[in-house]
């Protein structure tokens, strides 16, 4: 298949997407921050279909990192993710830099991701989701796409995002994407590269910690499950987990269910492994 044509200027994809629409086509947008992995691709498969123009623009967004977080170390394989996306028949690669996308070195008007978005993932990375919001709410509105992907994996991401198209009344289709994991039921992610072996195999717990919960008859039960797991993971050699949260919600509200609730959850957890941090979460219903 012929490689993607790479754009990097705003100027640029919006003439590229004006030319596509022309053409009859509707456009399909995928938001990655790069270091491409099957999980991505995935996105991509979802939403490629004859008479779709597909656009994945690649760009580590410094607004959601905050102090000492990895945004100098985030993996970038601009050569590899370009190799990948053509095998897929991508047909536009959005890879802009942070001077084009924030020319005046940041940006003054932000979107608020709100009270939701200062709890669990909002709480631990303070600013994490306005930053998130904000760089989408902008490819959205420079692309300006009929459908746009998100991955069930940043299950409160997706959350807010969809929360934003809603109130915002954006004119945008988002299509979630379930999440890929590896044969041994980690999650993928851009960061796993970053583990070492014994990292590797500790961060089993957490997909571990997800299957004890979907067990479980009650939210109390849940709860205490997913942690008997990890706890169990510490005491069989000293796992080198540090959690940060483990919990259930609402997929309605994102907030916290009862202890003796029953019905439709997520169960979200985050711990660091060293100096790699990895979310996961599972979708269930309870009882």
């Amino acid at each position: 298949m012929p490689a993607p044509e790479v754009i990097d200027t705003i100027a640029g994809v919006r003439a590229a997407v004006a030319a596509a629409r022309m053409r009859g086509a509707r456009i399909a947008f995928v938001p990655t921050m790069g270091a491409l992995h099957d999980g991505h691709l995935d996105h991509v498969r979802a939403v490629t279909a004859e008479g779709t123009y597909v656009v994945v623009s690649i760009f580590v967004n410094p607004l959601q990192f905050g102090p000492g977080e990895d945004l100098a170390r985030y993996p970038r394989t601009l050569a590899a993710d370009l190799e990948a996306l053509a095998r897929l028949g991508v047909d536009a690669v959005f890879a802009p830099t942070v001077a084009e996308m924030y020319p005046d070195g940041g940006v003054r008007v932000t979107v608020s991701a709100g009270e939701v978005g200062a709890r669990f993932e909002g709480a631990a990375r303070p600013g994490h989701f306005d930053g998130a919001l904000t760089v989408v709410a902008k490819l959205l509105a420079i692309v300006g796409p009929d459908l746009a992907t998100f991955g069930e994996k940043d299950a409160q991401q997706l959350w807010l995002v969809q929360r934003m198209v809603a109130d915002l009344s954006l004119p945008v289709e988002i299509v979630p994407v379930p999440t890929r994991r590896e044969p041994d039921g980690l999650a993928m992610s851009s960061r796993n590269r970053f583990l070492d072996a014994r990292q590797r195999r500790d961060a089993l717990a957490l997909s571990r910690a997800l299957t004890a919960a979907a067990a479980a008859p009650t939210a109390s039960a849940a709860r205490a499950a997913a942690r008997g797991v990890l706890a169990e993971a510490d005491a069989g050699g000293g796992a080198s987990i540090d959690l940060d949260y483990v919990d259930l919600v609402d997929p309605a509200s994102f907030a916290p269910v009862g202890g003796t609730y029953q019905g439709p959850v997520i169960a979200i957890i985050a711990a660091k492994l060293g100096a790699v941090r990895l979310i996961d979460n599972a979708r269930f219903t309870l009882g």
